[in-house]
């Protein structure tokens, strides 16, 4: 029985409101749960938050079953055997591990823009501690994710534990209810909101190369500490996922979605879907809010290699590149 019941307005009304607002989830990433003892629904890999009041983004697994993988007793991480319909022709999240083993009826991952901002600065994460001070919270190392990401939680979250700060990657809210899991985003959102310091940059008047357009997202390559961090490293996930390691400055061999011109502007090829064009966003608005006095920490090439060669992750570009 898969219970379908358990997929509430409230919960739906709330994955589309995080899927649809760029500061809290970006495209196909994100992904949100609700649980009972038995039955767990989460997103499926490669859909978007922002559908799920119009369409069918949900799939229901064994939370036992998905529990016992998160535990590494059973299958591979994946939980692809835990689908309760086997005939959807669906993955669960590449998350869905440890929204099994947190204890919580409603558990919800961003990739918050002000978290990742705080999330990949070692001032940034002091200071995140400071303004989180009071709240059931704690922080999490980079792990790739999935298995490693769920390990990397389950050895720190306590059973009163409600919110948990991603290094470089974002943010995880859980709650009995919907209403109490939208009520500590909320609160975590405004005590780690950071002003966006961008001045608007006109496209440049010059013709792009043939296969390209300018992009709206210019003040990536007209700031210069922003573009000095946009060529030289990533700093989350997703970033890997859908735009590769870094920007270029020139086109190459691996046909780059953007292509970053210092000093000019940012290149966007003809046909880049929806989700590089998102997670294009989503840098210049982590840039855009990065203090001065804050430096970063990229995840690095081995980190950026094993995102790249993953199967679930090009399972999931697969189908970003359907939108």
């Amino acid at each position: 029985m898969t219970r379908p019941e358990m997929l509430t307005s409230a919960f739906r009304k709330l994955s589309a409101s995080l899927g649809q607002n760029p500061l809290r989830v970006q495209g196909p990433g994100g992904n949100t749960s609700i649980k009972d003892a038995e039955v767990m629904w989460i997103k499926a890999s490669g859909t978007e938050l922002a559908d799920a009041e119009r369409t069918s983004i949900f799939v229901a697994v064994d939370r036992a079953a998905a529990v016992a993988e998160a535990r590494e007793e059973a299958g591979d991480g994946s939980c692809k055997s835990t689908i309760l319909d086997p005939t959807l022709n669906l993955r669960p999240s590449i998350e869905t591990t440890f929204h099994a083993a947190l204890d919580w009826a409603v558990v919800v991952h961003t990739h918050s823009v002000a978290t990742i901002t705080h999330a990949i600065s070692p001032e940034g994460r002091r200071i995140a501690k400071e303004k989180l001070q009071g709240l059931p919270v704690v922080m999490v190392p980079y792990a790739k994710p999935g298995l490693p990401l769920t390990r990397e939680i389950l050895a720190r979250v306590q059973p009163d534990t409600q919110a948990v700060i991603l290094q470089n990657h974002g943010l995880i809210c859980c709650g009995d209810t919907v209403e109490q899991v939208q009520a500590l985003i909320e609160d975590v959102e405004s005590r780690l909101d950071l002003p966006a310091n961008v001045s608007f940059s006109e496209k440049p008047n010059e013709t792009a190369p043939e296969g390209f357009g300018w992009s709206e997202q210019g003040w990536l390559a007209t700031n210069t500490r922003a573009a000095e961090l946009a060529l030289t490293g990533t700093y989350y996930p997703d970033h890997v996922v859908f735009l590769g390691p870094a920007l270029p400055t020139e086109d190459n061999e691996t046909s780059p979605a953007a292509v970053l011109r210092p000093g000019q502007g940012v290149l966007i090829r003809d046909g880049a879907t929806s989700s590089q064009k998102a997670m294009l966003r989503c840098l210049k608005d982590v840039l855009a809010r990065l203090p001065e006095d804050w430096t970063v920490d990229p995840i690095g090439a081995e980190a950026e290699a094993e995102l790249l060669n993953w199967d679930a992750e090009k399972y999931r570009q697969a189908l970003a590149a359907r939108s």
